[in-house]
């Protein structure tokens, strides 16, 4: 369970508090979103979680946000469509909800797995919009207010383990990845100067709707627990922490990068296999 970061403590007390920030992040009504929308409510900051629909996962969300007393909304809308004919009516929507928003999780996306030979463009397209294109002119949007307004904002993107480490049938969303580090990088150039702070997070294998069936072939969790040092595929709290960091005070010299949230992954060159590995 993720830590409740705000305690007791005031904002000015506590850098790692989210009290009076307001929140959209999107794909937040489950898995990893889901997660970091409920570390910014135990932070203290309200939230909007924008999700594809309002089921019961979106409705648990929802709910776990209200329960830590900060104010949550649920905004339906679909993301895969032309940036031209979501953004701008997200935008109002957001604003019927919510004023003041400033901060923005870039969290929504999609996996296809498709080997690299069997790929087409429709799928290609639709991996790189929602998990590039999309983010990148909502930033925009929000952006542009958060400069003409001089409103000091976050913006913190979910990246992935695969935009460093690749994987053969998995080309399209490895690109994407590592897109969202590089964008991450730019926009801390073209935006730090106007006080406004963009980070990314990128998660190794976690337990989401999304991964579980992999996760639950027995071959796939013994690889990756062999493969990760601490030896865990974690749940998707396990981001939370990461989130509300990036997003807080505690971070206000931390700009364009990206945490990796893996397990120690990324850093072991060759695991030893175990005696009695079977590969």
């Amino acid at each position: 369970m993720a830590l409740n970061l705000a305690a007791s403590n005031s904002p000015a007390s506590n850098p790692f508090s989210l009290s009076g920030r307001r929140a959209l992040v999107t794909g937040g009504t489950q898995g990893v979103g889901a997660a970091i929308a409920k570390s910014i409510a135990m932070a203290g900051g309200d939230v909007i979680i924008v999700g594809l629909r309002d089921d019961e996962r979106a409705q648990e969300t929802l709910q776990a946000c209200r329960q830590t007393g900060v104010r949550a909304e649920l905004l339906v809308a679909d993301l895969a469509v032309p940036p031209d004919r979501f953004v701008d009516a997200l935008v109002r929507d957001v604003d019927t909800l919510m004023h003041g928003i400033d901060v923005l999780v870039n969290n929504a996306g999609t996996f296809i797995d498709v080997p690299f030979l069997e790929m087409d463009f429709e799928r290609y397209q639709t991996t790189m919009h929602l998990n590039l294109t999309a983010g990148y002119f909502l930033t925009q949007a929000l952006a542009r207010r958060w400069v003409r307004d001089h409103v000091a904002g976050r913006v913190l993107f979910t990246g992935s383990i695969n935009g460093v480490l690749a994987e053969p049938d998995h080309t399209a969303y490895d690109a994407s990845k590592g897109a969202v580090a590089a964008l991450v990088r730019s926009l801390c150039v073209a935006l730090a100067p106007h006080g406004i702070r963009v980070n990314s997070m990128a998660p190794g294998l976690v337990q989401t709707p999304l991964t579980r069936p992999a996760i639950d072939q027995g071959s796939v969790n013994a690889w990756m627990q062999l493969h990760t040092p601490n030896g865990r595929v974690p749940d998707a709290d396990a981001c939370g922490g990461a989130a509300v960091f990036l997003l807080s005070d505690a971070a206000e010299h931390v700009h364009g990068q990206t945490l990796l949230v893996d397990g120690g992954m990324s850093v072991w060159q060759q695991p030893d296999a175990p005696d009695n590995w079977p590969g």
